[in-house]
């Protein structure tokens, strides 16, 4: 249902549309134009507001019943990851200018490199092109965010793409960051492969990208989300559960053209759309089996990864499947739940042995990433949401912490050579630990005292508690998460004791070591006043409830559905249930994390280093990444290899064979019709031409220039011609 609409101006195909506004209902939320499910927004007068906008920046093309265009879609999860992401590029953009000031020299020396001679490469700075990337990047992301069809989202989802290859690659004369931005580049077009498949599924059986329906060149185009879920936010199966029926904007079931056959999308093909799109999703957040990107991925400048780990690129990923939440059917739910699941303890492990700060912070990305997935997975659409803003604030802040500890340490990333830093960089520490407290997920019981992270993971931990209660079979989906939120804050923790508690394990380093100016520093100070503050009053807090204006309204109740696996997704009212309990289980959590890395790392009472040295296997396998670019190297790349070699060796042998042995004949042929052209052609040629010069030369003795002698000759001439005539012809 259509709350209003208002077309101004005339439009045609290949023009933009200026001014176009049309007041749409929230398809995600079953119709009702608030996105709410019990469509309690209105205004003084009691009139519903309309909540959700969407409109037509330009038409590219109509072909037959799809219009290809640039739309936008405006609502309230819009509103805020378009905020978010403004607001953390701006601060680190102001950080950038401090930290790639090395580059505004035209001699620009780059110590990683080393050249044949010994010496370090010198180039000309690149600031100003780091800066055109870096805009490029934000620019990219904010079109992703405000598209309002699903080809508008893949056209922008490139764009990112290859600004993440161009700024993980910005030292290009690494090899380091060049093999990074290619692992990148190659893992995410794997992810987009599957993208593909579900945009040709959508496009055959559905014939549009639009999200919802509005006017396009005069006549109305259905949305996606209204046509696949009716009033309510459920999918209506056809009798035979083989299909999903599509509906049209007021409710009805489409037809067939003009007959009264009702129009569908199989359940499969449904279930293989969504599958496809989380594929995307999968690649462009780093998410298991595709994870391995992303912790390489850190040779870019470190104001790069702070966009790519917080706002942008893999953030992304996560918004999509937010976004397109109304056409995942629930088989696709548990697989997006199962691979967050897998993907928060498989990267938390690993960072549990870390060494590099950067990398720390990466595999806690994904990590965090997992936990994300897994809320949209289990039906906490607003919980995954949630923790989407509040990790792009503490991440975004702890990145721009360790690059402001990385440029005081002369580009020394490995923390073993730090301690003792707070010292020298009390505003850096600090805000780090801001970061760190907010992660971690801790807050003094009954109290409000508690950071953003603490209200986000809270709400993602009652939300797979609920689920577990309601499918026993799934409990994995709330033990991983469970034991993982004491994880993270042990190796948070164990970040912030060993870069900045204890004594300098170097002193050279360390007596060099000062804080950053302000403008490296003053943006720490902004995202830090966000990490702890931006989640204020929880799930009754601002944030939180302007997230949930347009929550699809399906969840509210809950909902149990799926053709090949049958699951019951939680409503409100079963979280809530056990929100207290769950809470206190992740706080519990997180604690024991806490306390575990303080006994190792700040009191020092067990040295790491016994535990290392008893558990080798297991660290080693730690520090290996749980062997899966080894794994990938077997699987992938050495079979690819090798068959690149049968075919490199067929090149060589077979079809350079064919063609040398070509080219032989030809040699041999133009040899011999060399011989024949140079010995019979030529020679009679030239023997002809001898012949004419010998009588020329010969010719050329009776031209003696002697009028007496040409007189004679004539006379003789006329004597012997007459004498010739009469004998010839006596007659």
């Amino acid at each position: 249902e259509h709350v209003g609409e208002e077309h101004v101006g005339e439009e045609h195909v290949g023009e933009e549309h200026v001014g176009e506004e049309h007041v749409a209902a929230d398809p995600a939320a079953g119709g009702h134009a608030d996105g709410h499910h019990d469509g309690d927004h209105h205004d003084a007068d009691g009139e519903r507001v309309a909540t959700v906008f969407t409109g037509t920046f330009y038409t590219l093309g109509t072909f037959g019943p799809l219009t290809v265009s640039l739309d936008w879609y405006i609502d309230s999860l819009t509103l805020l990851m378009f905020t978010m992401v403004t607001l953390i590029a701006t601060c680190i953009h102001v950080f950038a200018i401090g930290y790639m000031s090395d580059e505004l020299t035209e001699d620009h020396v780059d110590h990683q490199v080393h050249l044949a001679d010994g010496h370090h490469l010198h180039r000309p700075g690149r600031f100003y092109r780091f800066f055109s990337y870096l805009s490029l990047f934000s620019f990219s992301m904010l079109g992703l965010v405000i598209a309002g069809n699903i080809f508008h989202v893949f056209v922008f989802w490139e764009l990112v793409g290859i600004c993440s290859y161009l700024l993980i690659g910005f030292y290009t004369e690494r090899r380091s960051a060049n093999v990074a931005a290619n692992k990148a580049f190659i893992m995410n077009r794997v992810g987009d492969f599957g993208f593909l498949i579900g945009l040709m599924v959508i496009w055959t059986w559905c014939g549009t990208f639009q999200f919802a329906g509005h006017e396009i060149n005069g006549r109305h185009v259905d949305g996606l989300f209204e046509m696949v879920r009716v009033d309510g936010g459920a999918m209506e199966l056809t009798d035979d559960h083989s299909g999903v029926l599509l509906h049209g904007a007021d409710g009805h079931p489409l037809t067939v053209g003009d007959s009264d056959q009702p129009r569908s999308i199989p359940y499969a093909l449904l279930v293989v759309a969504g599958l496809g799109i989380f594929a995307g999703c999968i690649g462009k957040s780093a998410q298991f089996p595709l994870q391995t990107w992303l912790p390489d991925a850190m040779e870019g400048p470190t104001p790069v990864s702070a966009l790519v780990h917080s706002a942008t690129m893999v953030a992304a990923g996560v918004y999509l499947a937010g976004r397109f939440f109304p056409m995942f059917t629930p088989e696709v739910l548990l697989t997006i739940a199962y691979t967050g699941c897998i993907t928060l303890f498989l990267a938390a492990t690993i960072a549990i042995v870390a060494t590099d700060i950067k990398r720390v912070l990466a595999y806690s990305t994904i990590s965090q990433l997992g936990y994300m997935m897994l809320a949209i997975g289990l039906g906490g659409w607003a919980a995954g949401l949630f923790h989407l803003i509040t990790h792009a604030f503490f991440k975004s802040l702890m990145f721009l912490c360790s690059g402001s500890v990385i440029v005081a340490c002369h580009h020394e990333q490995e923390m073993p050579r730090m301690g003792g830093l707070w010292r020298k960089m009390p505003i850096t520490a600090f805000t780090m630990l801001v970061g760190v407290i907010a992660i971690s997920g801790l807050a003094i019981p009954g109290t409000a005292i508690a950071f953003s992270g603490f209200y986000s993971k809270d709400a993602i931990v009652a939300t797979a508690l609920a689920h577990t209660q309601a499918n026993p079979i799934h409990v994995l989906l709330f033990f991983a998460p469970l034991v993982t939120a004491g994880i993270t804050a042990f190796y948070m923790f164990r970040l912030w004791f060993y870069t900045f508690y204890g004594e300098p394990r170097d002193r050279e380093m360390y007596d060099h070591v000062h804080e950053n100016g302000w403008v490296m520093t003053g943006p720490l100070l902004v995202l830090a006043l966000f990490a702890a503050g931006c989640a204020f009053g929880g799930e009754q807090g601002p944030l939180y409830l302007l997230l949930t204006d347009n929550e699809p309204a399906v969840l509210s109740a809950g909902f149990t559905g799926g053709e090949a696996v049958t699951v019951t997704t939680p409503g409100h009212d079963a979280i809530h249930a056990v929100h207290s309990q769950a809470g206190a289980y992740a706080l519990l959590a997180a604690v024991f994390g806490t306390v575990v890395a303080y006994l190792l790392y700040g009191a020092r009472v067990v040295n790491p280093a016994e535990i290392q040295a008893r558990f080798t296997g297991v660290y080693n396998f730690l520090v290996e990444k749980w062997q899966f670019d080894e794994l990938y190297d077997a699987m992938f790349v050495r079979p690819v290899r090798v068959v690149a070699g049968w075919f490199a060796a067929f090149d060589r042998i077979v079809l350079d064979g064919i063609l040398h042995g070509a080219a032989r004949v030809t040699i041999d042929v133009s040899t011999w019709d060399k011989r024949f052209d140079e010995t019979i052609i030529d020679g009679f040629v030239n023997l002809l031409g001898s012949a004419t010069y010998s009588a020329g030369s010969n010719l050329r003795r009776l031209q003696t220039g002697i009028l007496r002698q040409y007189i004679t000759f004539i006379a003789v001439s006329v004597v012997v011609l007459f004498g010739l005539t009469f004998f010839l012809f006596p007659n």
